[in-house]
Formats: C-alpha cells, sequence, structure tokens
C-alpha cells in the first residue's frame, strides 16, 4: 500500500482518481526532490478521491447549473462568500467597508411576516452580488465565474451539514491508507475530511500530517461545525498524529486563518509559502520544497 496518500479539495467532481494522480505525482515528488530528499516512487503515493459524491450516482455533467446570486443560500454559504469578500478585501489592499448585516437577516422565514421575508431576501440577494462582483476583481477569484464560486460554496456547505455525505467522504480517505500510510497530504476542504477521518479512526497508522490552504481554523463556518466538536475555542488533536504542518500561501483566500496552531496547539507547525499567482493550486503547494520537507520527514 501507498507511503503518502493525498486528499484533494473542491471542484473536483468532474475528475477521478486516476485523474488526479497524473497531476499530484509528480508535483509530490518534485517537491520532496526539491527539498533534498530522495523522492518516493510513484506507487508510493496514492490518492483519496471523494468528489464523484458531489454528483447524482453514475452521472456527469459538462456544465454547471445557471447558478447566481439567487441561489446562494443563507447561512453557512452566504457567511463563506463574506468571510472570503473581507479577506480579498484586505489582501488586495483595500478599505473594507465594514457593512453589517441587516438585522434580523438570520430569522426563519415568517417571523416578520411575508413582506418583511421578501424585503429582507432581497437585501440578502444584492449583498451577495455584491460580494460575488468584489471576488470576481480579485487576483484569487478574478477567472472564476458565479457558477464555480456557488459550486465551492454548496461543497463546503454540503460536506458540514450532511451526515451520510460526510461520512462517505471519511470512508475514502480511510479506505486509500494501508498498513504502510505514514503521512497524509489534505488540501482545502480536504483537510477538514482528513483532520475529521483521523479523529474518528485513531487505529489509523498515520504518523504525519500535511495540511496545505487549510479552512479548519475557520470560526463559526468550518472550526465551530468539526466533529468532535472544539471544547473552549480549542479542537482536539487528530487521533494519532506525531507531527502536524500546516502550509499556507498569504494570498489564499481559502486558508482563513493561515496559523493553525491557535486553534489546534502548539503541535501545529505553521508555515507560509509562495505559489505566485496561483495561490490555492493543489500542484503547486505539492511542489514547494517546504511542503516536501514535511513528507519526507514522515517518511523517515
Amino acid at each position: 500500500m501507498a507511503r503518502v496518500v493525498v486528499v484533494h479539495g473542491i471542484g473536483q467532481e468532474f475528475l477521478g482518481p486516476e485523474q488526479m494522480r497524473r497531476d499530484v505525482v509528480p508535483a509530490l515528488r518534485d517537491g520532496v526532490l526539491l527539498a533534498g530528499s530522495p523522492a518516493p516512487t510513484a506507487e508510493d503515493i496514492a490518492c483519496a478521491f471523494y468528489g464523484d459524491l458531489f454528483t447524482e450516482p453514475g452521472t456527469r455533467s459538462d456544465d454547471l447549473p445557471p447558478w447566481d446570486e439567487w441561489d446562494v443560500e443563507e447561512g453557512l454559504e452566504a457567511e463563506l462568500l463574506d468571510a472570503w469578500r473581507q479577506a480579498a478585501e484586505a489582501a488586495e489592499d483595500t478599505d473594507a467597508d465594514g457593512e453589517e448585516r441587516a438585522a434580523g437577516a438570520g430569522e426563519p422565514a415568517g417571523t416578520r411576516g411575508v413582506l418583511g421575508h421578501v424585503a429582507s431576501r432581497a437585501l440578502r440577494v444584492e449583498r451577495v452580488r455584491a460580494a460575488l462582483d468584489a471576488l470576481a476583481g480579485t487576483r484569487f477569484f478574478g477567472r472564476v465565474s458565479d457558477r464555480l464560486l456557488v459550486l465551492a460554496l454548496r461543497q463546503v456547505r454540503r460536506y458540514l451539514t450532511e451526515p451520510a455525505l460526510r461520512a462517505a467522504a471519511q470512508d475514502r480517505v480511510a479506505a486509500a491508507v494501508g498498513p504502510d500510510t505514514r503521512v497524509l497530504v489534505a488540501h482545502s476542504l480536504g483537510s477538514v475530511v482528513a483532520y475529521e477521518t483521523l479523529c474518528a479512526r485513531p487505529d489509523l497508522p498515520v504518523t504525519d500530517l500535511v495540511t496545505l490552504g487549510s479552512p479548519l481554523g475557520l470560526r463559526g463556518i468550518v472550526f465551530d461545525r468539526l466533529v468532535p466538536a472544539p471544547v473552549d475555542g480549542t479542537a482536539g488533536w487528530p487521533g494519532g498524529i506525531r507531527r502536524w504542518t500546516n502550509l499556507a500561501d498569504r494570498g489564499d483566500l481559502v486558508a482563513l486563518p493561515d496559523r493553525l496552531a491557535p486553534r489546534f496547539g502548539p503541535g501545529v507547525s505553521d508555515q507560509r509559502i509562495d505559489n505566485g499567482t496561483r495561490m490555492h493550486d493543489l500542484a503547486r503547494y505539492l511542489s514547494a520544497p517546504r511542503t516536501g520537507t514535511a513528507i519526507a520527514r514522515g517518511l523517515g
């Protein structure tokens, strides 16, 4: 079985494990080589793939639904979009307007009457449209359509709120881990899947966790919805992990916040890297020498 398992993030539902390997394997091997260590063989590397769980069984689509601001759900999706907007404004050195949500925007439909609900819905959609427009003008999301942004929001929300999908994704990660697996490398939403898998299955032989562009520390949206739930603002240590290295590009808007040690304990080694203009790209993260160093350390 593989000694290193890589877990992908959002937006991979149109791919498959072999297509993922095509990009992951050479990037990971390059990162270890650039770190000055012998690269693991291709057979030493496996991919835990769960992207197909977000589509209907047996189906694929050549296009996404025509999602726009009206399709961003109130609650988790809207909150995550707003967090990205605020981070983008900070990264672009623009002044955040600090606009607060309208009073009662989080109340259930019906508490303000029909007219009140309609007005609240219109105001929320207007704020969502403004956030989508703001992100479209940033370096991070500049080439991403409304459809892809809504897709990303929806996948995060579905993983965190649909227990069956959550369990199935974790099963995919656990199934990819064999008796020889020592390093689990997890990107973006995959870091949440990997973390919860390790917490639920402390008997897995993984000794090193490497998280890349992780949203694990995002309060109110991801962090406070983790299983097991954090206690007094601190989350539990994942299973039998001995070393945890967390890497984030300073401009990666998904890695909010980019340091995990304050919320997961001093055992996390937080490091920053520069991925150039592809701040959240998995291949860029994997080929970084600091990522290679963390993987090589786990391989001994």
